[in-house]
């Protein structure tokens, strides 16, 4: 096992990670940013380095200055969390020739699956269930448009580096296309230096359905279930769960075996997610692979009783993993609580936190970082806390989700929480009936 971890991260997870270390009796080493120098990370943590001034690409992003940190420390592995370098195949394999070990997957399935269009010629491969779209990349609107025309209206264009929604565009006829291929090539030209697009068939009413898996140095392979991430806005969740309600044993047992094969084919190692899209006849297919732990491995946790980061950690020193498949014990709700102004487009709102007060109770969890008197930096992602409930049965974690919103007091910055309560008492929420589209009709009154 390990002796020292440096977590090459901020926030909510540096602290998730350092907490388990602390379990396991391995030493850590905190990372950080002069603008987050009095974080919690840095307090709890046995040591701490200055890696660079506030600006992600001069400290969190920066591989020089956390390898060095790491090298100084003395530290013989480097857990990156998720966001920043987690999912940097450069970045793992310079640990891998520094002689410290990334405790992720190696660079070999991160290049493979980061790039969406040769992770869906390795899925195809492998028979796990693909969107009917282009062979590979596109090599002009001419491909472009009779690939279109072959599959059928509506489609969407993709860039093969995109993320967060960059370069995507949803096209409902061909008199649009051109002007989509142009806009969405421009875009992700201008946010990953990468032009390349390819196409897919437009899946109606879509839910986005995740599972978890893990995978040893040895060749087994798991999966832990699933989660429902289908609440979202602008490609961004807001709220994941499980199970889903929309999930039966029949298509839990076929995306749990397809999610394997991801892995397998992927030559993956550690934790990680398979994403899925499902339709309204609950055909699933795949969509991308997360070579990293995910923001709502929390909920997982909570229905299987299970340390995802443990099992990280132990994976990368060489353990293997149980070689059993999870299934689901209880109910797990998780609201991302950000400091952003719901009332005013989810606009950021950085600040310094007034008075603070977190819920508590039976089947409350709260993964955050912030305290009264700590700033919510403009520099970072605006994540005030991860808030969880677990119970027997989703109704009764939807009323404990509403009950412990109602005691989470932050002053001094705006937050979702307002959106979160709302969310917890629509009808259509309750009753499990939406898709990826809830946000495009969801009314948010004023408080």
């Amino acid at each position: 096992m390990f002796k020292k971890i440096l977590i090459a991260n901020r926030g909510e997870i540096a602290l998730r990670v350092i907490r388990t270390c602390k379990e396991m009796g391995i030493k850590t080493v905190a990372i950080y940013s002069t603008a987050d120098k009095d974080s919690l990370p840095v307090r709890f943590a046995d040591e701490a380095v200055c890696i660079g001034p506030p600006s992600s690409s001069e400290s969190y992003l920066s591989i020089p200055n956390v390898i060095a940190a790491a090298e100084i420390t003395n530290a013989d592995a480097i857990h990156p969390g998720y966001g920043f370098l987690s999912e940097n195949a450069k970045f793992s394999k310079i640990c891998e020739d520094h002689g410290i070990k990334f405790i992720g997957a190696p660079a070999e399935s991160i290049d493979l699956m980061g790039d969406k269009a040769s992770a869906k010629a390795t899925m195809k491969k492998a028979k796990v269930p693909c969107v009917p779209g282009s062979d590979g990349l596109l090599k002009d609107f001419a491909d472009c448009k009779k690939t279109a025309k072959a599959i059928g209206y509506p489609v969407m264009l993709k860039a093969t580096a995109g993320g967060g929604g960059k370069g995507m565009r949803l096209v409902w006829e061909e008199s649009a296309l051109e002007d989509a291929w142009n806009s969405a090539r421009k875009e992700s030209k201008g946010a990953f230096g990468n032009d390349g697009m390819y196409l897919e068939k437009f899946v109606e009413e879509p839910r986005h359905i995740e599972i978890q898996i893990a995978s040893d140095q040895h060749g087994n392979h798991c999966h832990m279930s699933e989660r429902d991430c289908s609440i979202q806005r602008r490609h961004q969740k807001l709220v994941e769960e499980t199970p889903s309600p929309f999930m039966t044993p029949k298509l839990r047992k076929a995306m749990g075996a397809a999610a394997i094969k991801a892995a397998k084919a992927a030559k993956y190692e550690g934790v990680g997610t398979v994403e899925f899209l499902v339709d309204k006849n609950r055909d699933f297919y795949f969509m991308e692979m997360n070579t990293r732990i995910q923001v709502e491995h929390t909920i997982t946790e909570e229905v299987i009783d299970f340390d995802l980061i443990r099992e990280q950690i132990k994976i990368a020193a060489g353990h293997k993993i149980s070689g059993k498949n999870y299934e689901p014990k209880l109910h797990s709700i998780q609201c991302r609580i950000n400091a952003e102004d719901p009332f005013n487009d989810f606009r950021p709102s950085p600040g310094k936190i007034g008075e603070y007060h977190e819920p508590g109770g039976h089947g409350i969890r709260l993964d955050t970082h912030v305290y009264a008197g700590y700033t919510i930096s403009p520099y970072y992602d605006s994540m005030v806390c991860k808030l969880i409930t677990k119970a027997q049965t989703r109704e009764e974690a939807i009323t404990k989700m509403e009950r412990a919103l109602s005691e989470y007091i932050v002053e001094g910055v705006k937050t979702t929480i307002p959106f979160h309560r709302q969310l917890m008492k629509n009808k259509d929420f309750r009753e499990g009936n939406f898709t990826t589209k809830f946000m495009d009709t969801f009314e948010l009154r004023e408080e």
